[in-house]
């Protein structure tokens, strides 16, 4: 009555479950590969319109916060703030936040967009929008009444 091969994983279930979490971890992958290409996409993108020589930086992982924060007018080696733990950290955050300001405004954008990515369980969101506005959208000067 007893089957021997259920006994050896405990139930029919888990014969199963390889097969979910690779597709799981499959379409995980492909989601943050296409958030990836968006986000490389945008800063190319702002990269080109604000004329950046090396836009092209936007591609490669560690490149593109440098590429950042140049745009911001800061110098590329503060990214290796990066290798201090937790202060580093917090000092690198501040200045992205500083360089996104700066970049913001110079696409005409006003400049508190660039706390988008603060705001917890929605900023990762928000801030791919506010770079998809920033990039793709051209606004024009305000008309001052």
């Amino acid at each position: 009555m007893f089957n021997e091969s259920f006994s050896k994983f405990g139930y029919i279930g888990d014969y199963y479950m390889p097969g979910v979490w690779a597709a799981i971890g499959f379409f995980i992958g492909l989601i943050l590969l296409a958030f990836y290409v968006y986000f490389s996409l945008a800063w190319y993108t702002i990269g080109k319109k604000l004329k950046y020589k090396k836009s092209w930086l936007a591609w490669i992982p560690i490149a593109n916060i440098s590429m950042i924060l140049q745009m911001g007018g800061f110098h590329w080696a503060w990214i290796f703030l990066f290798l201090i733990p937790v202060f580093g950290w917090i000092a690198l955050f501040v200045l992205m936040i500083i360089a996104h300001w700066r970049i913001f405004e110079k696409r005409k954008y006003p400049g508190w967009f660039s706390l988008s990515f603060v705001f917890p369980n929605v900023g990762g969101i928000l801030y791919m929008v506010v770079i998809g506005f920033v990039a793709w959208s051209d606004r024009k000067t305000r008309v001052k009444l």
